[in-house]
């Protein structure tokens, strides 16, 4: 066993028996089943099939074809010894035009994945959104539309009274900050827009939107689940005199604005300022902040790289990679003069620089902010340009990542930081949203022509943690 060191490479680490060590998908990147059986269209659909938004071409009509796989990947879980499964449930399949008639073949798809998962010993973790809002609902404004969030608070209802005496924890939402900013505002993401006040409203209403969900469910479940929200916490670092001021204005926009109505029941006032000139945020009605600020059991963090920033001096060239795939709108609204920096590697093929100490960091600093809730990595894991040689995927570089982020986990909880669990992303290769099938995520491969799964090197690796929580060579 080593201890303390620096690059994060250690080995022989014990997790208590208690932590939860699983992995994450969701529901447009796996499922395919598009259109059948009464599932209506959902914004990616009609962002992937719109031509020249997807790196290569793709869309997610097939995906994984998990809908369809079903009991194999279910299979494929209790073989790999997941302890818990991360899922989303599509709106669309659910309540088709986003409102009104349920479908019944949509609660049953999700009724069979969770009875699967509780007969196989996994916990069944359900994300009521990761993003794939349904067109009609879109149409009708989007998240721009305050009705949006009461059509999402009925959705929740209705699935939370289907599932709500199985389910173990309850999410509302996956990475608010991409729906709003990634989707409204830089239009790298589905419905595709560039409206920076669009993309400002579409914040407060998706935390209205999951104040509403809390508390729909809350009247619903007859079990005693766990209540959450999983958000991408930035990690940032500030580069120069200048760095402090960046680091200000981006926590602002891309943490503070979900934690503060979310956690303490206020918006930051500093982002009110920041973004005066694109909104007056009126927006924000009397009683909302008390809708959104609903108490919750454990906060979801899904962390892949840091962010480095600095107020660009007007002179220089400027930088502008902000790890994401550049689009025609900015995901900063009101942060025009902050520079986004180029850090050193090793980098994934995300091209997202590799940095566990940058994560250990996180936690501690969103553990100090919050002391008395706990947290769960939601999603942690890297994207490699994989190769099958002799019917397996030698990934040696997913496993380097692996082990040296669940070291930075231990190392947090060995300083105090409440963290109850550790899900991987992701459990299969799958569409990687605007860059379709070109990144690999998985643990298990996916062959996109066959649909064939093969799990990878650090497949075998994860099992064997799960198995023994101890983290492996």
């Amino acid at each position: 066993m080593s201890v303390g060191n620096e690059d994060y490479r250690d080995s022989g680490l014990i997790f208590p028996k208690d932590f939860v060590i699983g992995s994450a998908t969701a529901s447009y990147q796996i499922e395919g089943a598009w259109d059948e059986d009464g599932r209506g269209p959902s914004i990616w659909d009609t962002f992937s099939h719109t031509p020249g938004l997807i790196t290569d071409g793709s869309n997610g009509d097939v995906a994984d074809d998990h809908y369809h796989r079903l009991e194999q990947d279910l299979d494929l879980m209790k073989e790999l010894g997941l302890e818990a499964y991360r899922f989303s449930i599509s709106w669309s399949r659910i309540i088709p035009t986003g409102s009104g008639d349920v479908n019944p073949a949509g609660i049953d798809f999700y009724s069979s994945l969770v009875d699967g998962l509780i007969a196989r010993g996994i916990l069944p973790i359900a994300t009521l959104y990761h993003w794939d809002l349904p067109q009609p609902l879109e149409d009708a404004g989007g998240w721009v539309n305050r009705e949006t969030a009461y059509r999402f608070e009925e959705y929740a209802r209705v699935i939370g009274e289907a599932l709500g005496d199985r389910v173990h924890t309850w999410t509302t939402l996956n990475e608010p900050w991409c729906a709003a900013y990634l989707g409204y505002a830089a239009g790298v993401h589905a419905p595709g827009r560039t409206n920076n006040a669009d993309a400002l409203t579409a914040v407060h209403h998706l935390n209205v939107a999951h104040g509403l969900a809390i508390s729909a469910l809350k009247t619903v479940v007859t079990n005693d689940p766990k209540f959450s929200v999983t958000l991408n916490v930035h990690a940032l670092r500030g580069v120069g005199e200048t760095g402090p001021e960046a680091v200000r204005q981006i926590d602002a926009l891309a943490n503070r604005a979900f934690t503060g109505p979310m956690l303490r029941g206020e918006y930051p006032r500093d982002l009110f300022d920041d973004t005066a000139a694109i909104t007056d945020w009126s927006f924000v009605k009397e009683g909302d902040l008390e809708i959104i600020h609903q108490p919750i059991d454990i906060l979801g963090v899904n962390y892949y790289s840091t962010t480095a920033v600095r107020i660009w001096d007007g002179v220089s060239a400027r930088q502008g990679a902000d790890g994401h795939k550049p689009a025609a709108g900015t995901a900063w609204p009101g942060a025009d003069r902050v520079e986004f920096v180029s850090q050193e590697g090793p980098y994934t093929d995300m091209g997202w620089n590799i940095a566990p100490g940058g994560f250990e960091q996180l936690l501690w600093d969103v553990h100090t902010e919050f002391p008395e809730l706990p947290l769960m990595i939601t999603e942690n894991g890297a994207a490699f340009p994989d190769a099958v040689t002799d019917g397996t995927v030698h990934d040696p570089e997913r496993i380097d990542y692996l082990r040296r982020h669940l070291t930075a986990v231990h190392r947090a909880r060995a300083r105090g930081v409440d963290l109850r669990g550790y899900l991987v992303w992701s459990l299969l290769d799958n569409f990687e949203w605007a860059y379709g099938f070109s990144k690999r995520f998985g643990i298990v491969r996916v062959d996109y022509e066959t649909l064939e799964r093969t799990v990878k090197d650090s497949g075998r690796w994860y099992a064997e943690l799960v198995r023994t929580h101890v983290l492996p060579e």
